[in-house]
């Protein structure tokens, strides 16, 4: 009787699956990524804030590698400008705005012609008279709708959301959820007033009392505030988180210690990360 080798027959294929899978693999890391992020900041004068642009560029970076996007960051401003931004499909400002008016109108542009913007916290700030002015009608009273910064909690305190879940960005997200810790901000136009604004997260009254002063009016015992929100006229949502908790008490000693971290919270690194691929990936605002 002749003997028939079955090994060969499964070797052979075992060693067909795995090249297959390992040519799988590799074109998907080597392939086209869904879309090109650039994330423009400053970096300078405060320290909550330069916390955080530390914290996110690692934090994008991996998302990018697990996510199939890329990611990139820029402190030159001088970027904004319609040659660079062709080759990116969303924008991030993370912790400023640009200031030179050429940048500002090829900003303005990028939007207007389809491009995704997300914004954090600091980047939405403007009040005259500061070293910020609000001197950019089109970006705080038409792009984000804000107006002028008006107020903040002091010291930087965890919050409980409420969250529109009827949205693209927020349709996987709990009705509730708790942030990090963080300063938030009070503005100058009530946003459920403006019919181009969508609020997607606002503090819930669980929150209350929010904040822990000195100043009693740092904290905060009642009122509405959006702190998450999408234009819909362009692929856009600004975050107002973006600001973690320091170790203020010892700031003189340049310790420089972060107590806080804001992707530290699961959920609020998942609304991120969904309103990224959202507007990544989204052929318009909805």
């Amino acid at each position: 009787m002749t003997r028939i080798n079955l090994h060969k027959p499964v070797k052979l294929i075992v060693m067909l699956c795995v090249l297959y899978f390992g040519l799988s693999t590799a074109n998907a890391q080597n392939g086209k990524p869904k879309f090109k992020v650039i994330a423009f900041y400053t970096g300078r004068e405060d320290k909550a804030h330069i916390s955080f642009m530390h914290e996110a560029h690692k934090w994008f970076a991996k998302m990018a590698a697990e996510n199939n996007f890329a990611y990139d960051s820029t402190k030159n401003w001088g970027n904004m400008n319609a040659e660079f931004l062709k080759n990116y499909q969303v924008v991030l400002f993370l912790d400023t705005r640009p200031e030179d008016p050429a940048q500002r109108a090829a900003f303005q542009k990028y939007m207007e012609n389809g491009g995704g913007w997300l914004g954090f916290h600091f980047a939405a700030f403007a009040l005259t008279p500061s070293g910020v002015p609000a001197n950019w009608d089109w970006y705080h009273n038409t792009f984000l709708g804000s107006g002028q910064y008006v107020s903040n909690i002091w010291r930087p305190s965890a919050a409980i959301l409420d969250v529109d879940q009827n949205h693209p960005a927020t349709k996987d997200m709990p009705k509730t959820f708790k942030t990090s810790p963080n300063e938030w901000y009070r503005w100058e136009f009530d946003l459920r007033k403006n019919p181009d604004i969508r609020i997607l997260c606002s503090i819930d009254s669980a929150s209350f009392p929010l904040g822990t002063g000195p100043k009693q009016s740092e904290i905060w015992h009642s009122g509405y505030y959006p702190v998450v929100w999408t234009n819909k006229n362009y692929k856009m949502i600004y975050f107002n988180m973006g600001h973690n908790d320091m170790d203020y008490e010892h700031k003189y000693d340049n310790t420089d210690k972060t107590l806080s971290y804001t992707f530290s919270s699961p959920m609020e690194a998942k609304l991120i990360l969904d309103a990224l691929m959202w507007v990544g990936g989204s052929p318009k605002s909805q």
